[in-house]
């Protein structure tokens, strides 16, 4: 694995071998040294999590980082093309960590350095880092990736924790429930691939249909800074609300995943429950992109 940039590029074998790592570093079983090499943190797109998960990351494995927030520091502003910050930061670092508005602009990236990339983001295509915290999120709490039956809910169009998830996810002969506003249904493309796998799937607009049926519930928020028009946005906004009182009756290892930031669309009540999974799958971050830059650079355990 040269670079991680959308989970079609990694199979079910590169997914294990990722959380078996991620667990071990987590359980401090073996301890990978990152010392004297840098990560660029190239984040043209706003983050909170996935920024300092990373700078975490590599700080926990000895290594070091610099980081570039928006274009408003750097040459870009003055008119240099991406290809030649992209070429001139790379004779700098190790390992490039990139989030981009632009869809393609992680793939764009490895095309054009000889250094690792990782996709942090790119538009509203792929989150692979995500995607894999939340496979090492469900098998933490499930015991298995296999034969589970999952819901997505919010805005699956847009979303692309949700892409990422959909296509690791049918490695593992999946059942999955896909509950949004029509217009924002998970993308054709995401369709046809699980389609091609016989993956199971069924698109419907309330959850609380199937909500007894499921083994994990995975929740986004409806993006605002994705809508062109602010008036198809408060259309939405409150499309989906998870409740504690929703909650009743689900399964025993029922749990509610969400990739944050959240606004609304979960309540505070279900903070305190036992199905409330999201902040230790923000915990489970770090760990996995741990493992993610331990097998691009291939450091050595010490």
């Amino acid at each position: 694995m040269k670079n991680l940039i959308s989970m079609r590029d990694i199979g079910k074998e590169d997914i294990l071998k990722l959380i078996t790592l991620a667990n071990k570093i987590e359980q401090k079983e073996i301890k990978v040294d990152m010392s004297g090499k840098l990560a660029a943190l190239l984040f043209f797109e706003p983050s909170t999590r996935t920024h300092f998960s990373f700078e975490t990351a590599v700080k926990k494995l000895g290594g070091n980082t610099f980081s570039m927030s928006g274009t408003s520091s750097t040459s870009v502003k003055k008119g240099e093309t991406l290809a030649d910050t992209l070429m001139t930061i790379s004779m700098y670092a190790d390992i490039i960590v990139i989030r981009h508005v632009l869809e393609g602009a992680a793939r764009f990236t490895a095309e054009t350095v000889a250094v690792p990339v990782i996709n942090a983001g790119d538009g509203t295509n792929q989150h692979p880092t995500q995607a894999m915290l939340d496979l090492y999120s469900i098998q933490k709490t499930q015991g298995t990736l296999e034969n589970l039956t999952i819901g997505m809910v919010g805005d699956l169009r847009l979303g692309r924790t949700v892409h990422s998830l959909a296509q690791a996810l049918s490695d593992f002969n999946p059942k999955f429930y896909f509950a949004s506003p029509r217009h924002l249904q998970m993308p054709a493309y995401i369709k046809d691939d699980l389609k091609e796998k016989n993956i199971e799937f069924t698109e419907l607009e309330d959850i609380k249909e199937v909500i007894h049926e499921l083994d994990i519930m995975y929740v986004t928020r409806i993006q605002k800074e994705r809508f062109a028009v602010l008036e198809d946005y408060e259309k939405v906004k409150d499309s989906y609300i998870i409740t504690k009182k929703l909650l009743e009756g689900v399964k025993k290892n029922f749990k509610v995943l969400h990739p944050l930031p959240r606004v609304n669309e979960i309540t505070t009540e279900v903070d305190n429950t036992r199905y409330a999974y999201y902040f230790q799958q923000a915990r489970n971050g770090v760990f996995m992109r741990q493992a993610i830059i331990s097998e691009l650079l291939n450091l050595k355990n010490i």
